[in-house]
């Protein structure tokens, strides 16, 4: 069963036992967006949240934004991280990659 985990790629003769590092999650999440560009999007990667909170906030009368909807995935990420005592690696890696999506989203104003 394909989960659509992506498992951090570590150095050549790695233990794989050894923590993951900030740089090997952040290249995981980066997988990770790649992965789901293909998958869902386009070439230029994820960038499905703008046509979400449209529809989001046509049904519901708010106002919420690109960068709020990109928040809001990663709290729902950090949600599940912190519903269970031991480490959830792809909420985790799916958590760093919305935090990368909300700050482009933010840089650009939306």
């Amino acid at each position: 069963m394909n989960t659509g985990y992506i498992p951090p790629k570590r150095p050549p003769g790695a233990a794989d036992l050894s923590p993951i590092t900030a740089p090997e999650l952040l290249q995981a999440a980066a997988r990770h967006m790649a992965d789901r560009a293909a998958t869902y999007d386009a070439a230029g990667g994820e960038r499905s949240m703008a046509r979400t909170v449209v529809a989001f906030n046509a049904l519901t009368g708010q106002h919420l934004s690109e960068s709020e909807g990109w928040l809001l995935l990663q709290l729902l990420k950090d949600a599940r991280q912190w519903q269970r005592p031991e480490y959830h690696a792809d909420s985790a890696e799916d958590c760093i990659a919305y935090a990368a999506l909300k700050a482009e989203s933010l840089a650009r104003g939306a």
